[in-house]
């Protein structure tokens, strides 16, 4: 890093009585990486990039820190957050940890409210784009060709308009067999004022006769001018050395926090736990300055790798069709992927041979069995048998959860209203009530302890096949028992096929350049966690709402519209309420006891809560807040209210 340039200081209050005033520093920084060093040469066409008259490849990102107002009031403890898809801030903190956000995703334009990386340009540089796109508005004429969830981020420019050089298919399910649509048909134009074919435009796609919502379009084509994605690797090692380590940046600019931090951790969910994953695995926590970046990280409901090191790729994507991200090294411990013929592999194979290898807890719960294909990480492409940890690793599993879990959290008896916004689909079911974050925060306590004092965290708890936790994922496997009117889990599961992305892709490292569309070579063997009589899973870290439950709760869940309706909802869960009554139980033919049969009354209800609660705080899974936050919750519900 060679430029450190604060923008803004804003001084903050503290967040309660006794704690520490803060200040949030906002800016950018500026930085460069080096094709001939051994560190940054992993890096996917930074050799192609332009360069400055130095040699080296210059890249700058945005960040935001909150620190203690008092430097004496620092804990020691630098917690830096990833980003996902540019969301991310901070605030102050009660204890006086020092928190930092910053921008690594090169394929997000810089704007407001946004973490961002601008990343350097491999001019010249050509390779096939694929974009898969689904329920476009019903008789639209033209789209966007963006790419991601969440947020739609542009795709590469196409070498050129002409559609006889590219290819677009649609289809009505991904089981069925995708038809051409003739050339003469569609083209690379804008047509919302002008009709078919419209206004040529290499960012618009348009079709002669208009979007079927029910189906899916597959465009591919050669792009131009890649972005050099993986410098966002660099760019977070370089900002978090910085802080830990200089005293300035090259110009003389100070480090705000220069002393301040003993112990560095870093925090990723979902696309950002992915992202630390790969960090990892391909050696970006060594220290351009000597030493480790991160102490410990926590990759939560994280189960791929993060396809950013690619030329043209797409970092924000979530195991779709044709999309890299489940190939090559998914595992802490070594493992031998016979099935895809990738050798001996291990996440941690890099960072062992330079001893910069943090402390990992990983976290992740049901859905990301069911749509992110995480069964591979704890038993690799075969499914025969368990892959160890090694030592520096535990892992704690959320059962019956949600990807993320619930954003709402307490004892519904209904469940929450079937939620309809980006990132999470419409779903039969209603979304799944149980909370992961009160568990992951005394887990994340676990982590800082481990590694500020050595203190050994719980041991892992996690579904495995020894224990005859995982199974098939269809009911008889499962022991799941029929509930009336409610899907079964059978055909839910997002299949993971074994693809070969050509000669190009490294694939154990998920970096080059990816053939697109990938030949199909089969399908990987996949497991889910077996369930109780309810029909809730039992093997991991549960969940007060689970050990006391109102209902069935699911890491999967089925699409009410639109591409794929009636399939899996993507990695949403989903929740069955129990009967309230014996007799409505009675009346609708369900095995499951009512909630009267399990807790007499509202006030049996709290109670439990309140038992189970303090338990989870005893055991070191629950902090004494939540356990509080939750009895509120519990006191505050409809379960069993007249």
């Amino acid at each position: 890093m060679t430029r450190f340039i604060v923008e803004s200081r804003t001084d903050v209050a503290a967040v309660r009585a006794g704690a520490p005033a803060y200040r949030i520093l906002r800016g950018h920084y500026e930085g460069e990486v080096d094709p001939a060093d051994r560190h940054d040469a992993i890096i996917t066409d930074l050799n192609r990039a332009r360069r400055l008259p130095n040699g080296k490849v210059a890249y700058s990102a945005t960040f935001a820190i909150a620190m203690p107002a008092d430097p004496k009031r620092a804990s020691g403890f630098l917690w830096y957050d990833v980003p996902n898809r540019g969301n991310g801030d901070v605030a102050a903190d009660a204890g006086g940890d020092i928190r930092v956000v910053s921008g690594w995703q090169g394929d997000i334009a810089p704007q407001a409210g946004r973490q961002t990386l601008i990343a350097p340009v491999a001019p010249g540089l050509t390779g096939p784009v694929l974009q898969r796109l689904t329920d476009i508005t019903a008789g639209r004429s033209s789209t966007a060709i963006v790419g991601g969830i969440g947020i739609g981020v542009p795709r590469p420019l196409p070498t050129t308009l002409d559609t006889r050089r590219a290819t677009l298919t649609r289809q009505r399910s991904d089981s069925e067999r995708p038809t051409p649509v003739a050339a003469a048909d569609w083209a690379f134009a804008d047509c919302r004022t002008t009709p078919f074919p419209g206004t040529p435009d290499p960012t618009q796609l348009c079709l002669r006769a208009g979007f079927d919502p029910g189906q899916a379009y597959t465009l591919r084509y050669e792009g131009k001018d890649p972005k050099v994605l993986g410098t966002g690797f660099a760019a977070v090692r370089d900002l978090n050395s910085f802080l830990r380590h200089a005293r300035a940046d090259d110009a003389g600019t100070p480090n705000p926090v220069a002393g301040l931090v003993r112990w560095s951790l870093g925090t990723g969910t979902s696309q950002s736990g992915n992202f630390l994953r790969t960090f990892i695995l391909l050696g970006f926590n060594a220290s351009d300055r000597g030493g480790r970046v991160f102490d410990g990280i926590n990759p939560n409901i994280a189960g791929r790798l993060l396809p950013m090191n690619l030329r043209f790729g797409v970092p924000g994507g979530a195991s779709g069709p044709f999309e890299p991200g489940s190939e090559g090294t998914l595992w802490w411990g070594r493992y031998t992927d016979r099935a895809r013929g990738l050798g001996t592999t291990s996440l941690l194979d890099r960072c062992s041979a330079s001893a910069t290898c943090p402390k990992i807890v990983e976290t992740f719960g049901s859905a990301e069995f069911w749509g992110l294909r995480m069964s591979p990480d704890l038993i690799g492409t075969d499914a025969k048998a368990d892959i160890p940890l090694p030592a520096n690793v535990r892992r704690y599993y959320f059962p019956s959860t949600t990807h993320g879990g619930s954003r709402v959290g307490g004892f519904p008896v209904a469940g929450e209203p079937r939620p309809e916004y980006p990132g999470v689909p419409y779903c039969t079911l209603p979304f799944n009530p149980i909370e992961s974050e009160t568990n992951r925060r005394a887990l994340l306590k676990a982590l800082a302890d481990w590694v500020s004092t050595g203190k050994e965290p719980p041991a892992s708890r996690y579904p495995t096949l020894a224990a005859g936790d995982l199974v098939p994922a269809n009911a008889a496997a499962m022991g799941w028992q029929g509930i009336p009117g409610a899907p079964t889990p059978d055909g839910k599961l997002n299949t993971m096929p074994a693809y070969d992305f050509g000669p190009h892709f490294v694939a154990r490292d998920l970096s080059g350049v990816a053939t697109q569309p990938p030949r199909v070579l089969g399908t990987i063997p996949q497991r889910v966690p077996r369930v109780n009589a309810d029909g809730n899973e039992t093997a991991g870290v549960p969940a007060v709402q689970l050990l006391v439950p109102t209902g069935t709760f699911t890491g999967w869940n089925v699409l009410a519209k639109g591409y794929g309706a009636g399939e899996a909802c993507g990695f949403a869960g989903g929740f069955i309420p129990f009967a309230k009554t014996e007799g409505e139980r009675r009346e609708r033919n369900d095995h499951r006891p009512s909630l009267e049969a399990r807790y007499g009354t509202h006030a049996g209800f709290v109670a439990r809560v309140r038992t189970v609660a303090a338990e989870q705080v005893v055991a070191g899974w629950l902090l004494q807040a939540d356990a509080d936050r939750l009895v509120r919750q519990a006191e505050a519900s409809a379960v069993l209210r007249d």
